[in-house]
């Protein structure tokens, strides 16, 4: 074999190391794989609080049931359940190269998870006015405005992230500094916060209907 040879060989198997090196493990791309790995570990969070809730209402005989009305509730529903359908539409649209149209149902997303946070707030108002805090309430066990307002302020916390990042990432895709794989990932986080709240509506507010 030839020097030449050699050296060619040589440059074919460095590329193929380097290839190796740089596959994604399980062909998964690392940026997906660390945001699967963050909803699994915020999974167990939001797990424990449910479970620790569970069991501490059914643990207590005079449970409030403070909800007359969920419709507030249905209509946040509705707005986070819209909100996710109309990322996918900006997902569809990013992997087949429309980046206008991508955008702007991102954007879309952004502003329905601010009217969703903005009627969370709303209900807050309300319960504080009835003299709901976060260590009292008229209605019995200071529990559960503590479990109450951590666990939805926790959901309003991630839904509030959400919107930063679907901003964020919206407009560095729409200059070109991000593609549609970073959209997606955001997708990703943005469908599970709905996913939680579809636990959080049954067992928060659902099971605490007055009779």
């Amino acid at each position: 074999m030839s020097q030449a040879d050699l050296s060619i060989h040589g440059q074919v198997s460095r590329t193929d190391a380097t290839e190796l090196m740089t596959a994604p493990t399980f062909s998964v791309a690392a940026k997906k794989m660390a945001m699967w790995l963050f909803i699994i570990a915020d999974t167990a969070t939001f797990a424990g609080c449910l479970v620790a809730y569970g069991f501490i209402r059914n643990a207590t005989p005079d449970w409030p049931r403070p909800f007359h009305s969920i419709s507030n509730v249905l209509v946040m529903t509705l707005v986070l359940l819209t909100s996710s359908l109309t990322m996918l539409i900006a997902e569809r649209h990013a992997w087949m190269g429309d980046k206008a149209k991508a955008f702007r149902w991102t954007m879309i997303t952004a502003v329905c998870g601010i009217m969703f946070a903005a009627l969370h707030l709303r209900e807050w108002i309300g319960l504080i006015g009835e003299g709901a805090t976060l260590f009292h309430n008229p209605w019995g066990t200071p529990l559960f405005s503590s479990l109450f307002f951590s666990i939805t302020g926790l959901h309003l916390l991630h839904v509030t992230g959400g919107v930063v990042a679907l901003i964020a990432v919206g407009l560095r895709y729409r200059g070109g500094r991000y593609n549609a794989d970073d959209l997606e990932i955001t997708g990703l986080y943005w469908h599970f916060v709905d996913l939680v709240w579809m636990f959080v509506v049954p067992l928060v507010y659902l099971l605490n209907l007055s009779h």
